[in-house]
């Protein structure tokens, strides 16, 4: 029988961040393959953040915004992505969900630009007509560097609990312009707030993950005639 002894340093969510880090660099090591990485620190006047991501990951997740409604999308996000996802967030929001929402998107879409360095070898397309019960979404992704969104959800009401629903197309916009990406994100059907917004993030997550997806025939190929994105 082996013995180990386990250091505790801050909380535990700090932990779970350290041990996924630290076990992150073991596998590197051991696979001797470069791991689609980054993390972004971004500091305000009105928010704090701190927010790192592995591309080809498990879609294990840590996610503290201050703002309930969004914790929940980011960690489906990362879930249905399979990205890995650690997001800290202190915001103003005595004032508002607004400045963390917005800030957020901007550093998740500076990550994955980050993290897709040159795009060697990815797919670069990516898409998906998913249903959430009565809602049904389609979200089609372009890795082609050029920064474009076309938002075409309808959601019903002003309100998912405290969330503010007119922050959803704030955050994507925010997003798509710092992640240099092309998304289309369609409504077809949809009732309830809810279902229309996990349907969205949903979506995303999983036509992001086929857009980053790495063909192995074209590992070295950047996917552009113009050999950049």
């Amino acid at each position: 029988m082996r013995t180990f002894l386990r250091i505790t340093i801050g909380t535990p969510e700090q932990m779970e961040i350290l041990f996924a880090k630290a076990s992150g660099e073991f596998c590197r090591s051991r696979k001797g393959i470069d791991m689609r990485q980054s993390e972004i620190i971004r500091k305000t006047a009105e928010t704090d953040i701190c927010l790192s991501l592995l591309l080809d990951g498990t879609g294990r997740s840590s996610v503290n915004t201050g703002v309930g409604f969004l914790d929940h999308m980011l960690t489906l996000f990362a879930k249905h992505g399979r990205f890995d996802l650690d997001v800290v967030c202190k915001g103003d929001i005595e004032v508002d969900d607004h400045h963390s929402v917005e800030d957020i998107g901007i550093c998740l879409g500076q990550a994955f630009a980050k993290a897709l360095d040159e795009g060697r070898g990815i797919a670069r397309y990516g898409d998906i007509t998913l249903p959430m019960d009565e809602a049904l979404l389609l979200a089609a992704v372009d890795l082609g560097g050029r920064s474009h969104l076309e938002y075409g959800l309808e959601i019903p009401t002003e309100k998912v609990g405290t969330f503010d629903t007119e922050l959803v197309e704030e955050f994507f916009i925010a997003f798509v312009r710092n992640a240099k990406l092309n998304l289309h994100l369609l409504q077809f059907r949809g009732k309830n707030s809810h279902h229309i917004i996990e349907g969205a993030f949903k979506a995303t997550a999983r036509a992001l993950a086929k857009a980053v997806a790495v063909q192995k025939d074209y590992a070295d190929e950047i996917p552009s005639t113009k050999g950049v994105l």
